[in-house]
């Protein structure tokens, strides 16, 4: 079989703002070295989870009839199971996970499951197709090796338009089983949009980030902050930390529009927190951005529905059937502004 190049690997993958080889593997970075340096300092957690594949995949059309792929998983989550999703002309032809031996059932977001060397081969079948891998949410994928049949071609297939994402666990993608399933996965796929994902779990508004700026400007942004602020911080200083960030992200894309999703509905809501009620999250973040006019608010808390069942942990994080749900009312609300 043919292995491809680096050079090769750079022409298939979006969602990755830089790609190296090291030690016999390819590396696949979302965040820029100067992000991550931040992030090096800000939180070990969160530097650890700046390496998740979240949001970068492989697009291409080729003639192989087989794909073999080889790849290192390490952590970059607090989870422990991963899948890696092959699409064959738009349909789910297979996955290469740590989980499907497993029964998962009420709350799998603690399921202990294997990281480390995986590969397996993927039949494509004859003829032209068009092929599309999204890599993981939950953990670092280093690429071994991406193998075709001997002869066959290899196109890169890109979007045009770049969709730029910051938030938090949700939109890293917890819990989402399939990566494909994430929200902002469908989101950006509706949109005909590659998605660059700067979504740490467990975050909230970080000013210096968006002053960070990409080496691109991108067409849309969404931001989706908010419930790990309610959960952790005062409301005062979410109102400085909020304010400042998007300050700093207007400054570094004045001319593109910009999406502020508020928070989903989560369990804990009716509990008492030194920030106060849930629903100041929503108020503070349309009063912050009322001047704004390149930033719209959109109300998240009714985007997955209020029960149990839609989200994997029970309480905070929508699985593959609460983030169908996000998607699909996200999408209806900015599909005619983009």
């Amino acid at each position: 079989m043919l292995k491809l190049s680096i050079e090769q690997i750079k022409e298939i993958t979006s969602g990755a703002v830089r790609i190296e080889e090291k030690d016999g593997f390819v590396h696949l970075h979302r965040f820029t070295k100067e992000q991550e340096e931040l992030y090096k300092v800000r939180n070990d957690d969160f530097y650890m989870k700046s390496f998740s594949a979240s949001g970068i995949r492989f697009s291409f059309i080729t003639d192989s009839e087989n794909l073999l792929i080889k790849v290192r998983m390490s952590q970059a989550s607090s989870r422990k199971y991963f899948s890696l999703d092959v699409f064959k002309d738009g349909e789910h032809l297979e996955s290469l996970d740590n989980f499907s031996d497993r029964e998962l059932s009420g709350d799998y977001s603690k399921t202990d499951c294997p990281l480390g060397d995986f590969s397996k081969n993927f039949k494509l079948g004859d003829g032209k197709k068009t092929v599309c891998i999204y890599l993981p949410w939950s953990a670092k994928a280093m690429i071994e090796g991406i193998f075709t049949d001997d002869g066959s071609f290899v196109e890169g297939v890109k979007p045009q338009k770049k969709l730029l994402v910051f938030g938090d666990s949700i939109t890293q993608g917890y819990d989402a089983l399939r990566p494909h399933n994430r929200y902002i996965s469908k989101v950006s796929d509706l949109l005909g949009a590659e998605e660059i994902n700067k979504a740490i779990g467990g975050e909230v508004f970080f000013p210096e980030l968006a002053l960070a700026k990409e080496s691109f400007v991108p067409d849309l942004i969404t931001v989706a902050y908010g419930t790990n602020d309610w959960n952790s911080i005062d409301s005062e200083t979410f109102r400085e930390n909020c304010s400042l960030f998007f300050e700093n992200l207007t400054k570094s894309y004045p001319d593109t529009k910009i999406f502020a999703i508020t928070p989903i509905w989560r369990k804990e809501i009716g509990e008492e927190r030194i920030f106060g009620e849930f629903e100041k999250v929503e108020k503070l973040i349309g009063e912050i951005t009322k001047d704004y006019e390149n930033i719209r608010v959109i109300s998240g808390f009714d985007f997955v529905p209020h029960q149990e069942k839609y989200f994997g942990d029970l309480r905070l994080h929508p699985n593959d059937f609460g983030f169908e749900h996000y998607a699909k009312n996200l999408y209806e609300k900015i599909k005619d502004e983009v």
